[in-house]
């Protein structure tokens, strides 16, 4: 069984200037590192020009499937019975994204055929992490 999920998804940039518009974006989580889900928005739908990588908590997309979530950088909640909305915060500004609840529901069910849910502890490698924080001091 592979340990990386890379799923691709349709988003929807929510914007009011020029319009919203829909975006590709891809979920992936890896075993490595089992508590995180991460979202990937290609160069062509940035700003910049570049690759846009979110990382953040499975457990709070999970929660925020079910209701309003998130106290940090990125925020989540449910926008009806088929949608969720995903936000993201820095020190220039916000995004907000609208995902299929479907494609969410369905990466999360894949997540947990790689780790089961409450198991990520048993995941993690604590002495290789310890030894390659402490080659970094």
């Amino acid at each position: 069984m592979s340990t990386v999920i890379d799923q691709a998804v349709q988003a929807r940039l929510i914007a009011t200037t020029p319009r919203s518009r829909e975006i590709p974006a891809s979920l992936r989580y890896d075993r490595a590192d089992p508590f995180a889900v991460r979202v990937v928005f290609p160069p062509a739908a940035s700003l910049d020009g570049a690759e846009v990588a979110w990382t953040f908590g499975r457990d709070l997309l999970e929660e925020g499937l079910r209701g309003p979530s998130g106290t940090g950088d990125v925020h989540i909640w449910p926008c009806g019975p088929e949608a969720a909305v995903v936000e993201f915060h820095t020190a220039d500004g916000m995004a907000m994204v609208q995902f299929e609840t479907r494609d969410l529901r369905d990466f999360l069910t894949r997540s947990y055929g790689v780790v089961a849910q409450g198991c990520e502890g048993l995941h993690l490698d604590v002495d290789a992490d310890l030894a390659a924080l402490l080659r970094e001091a």
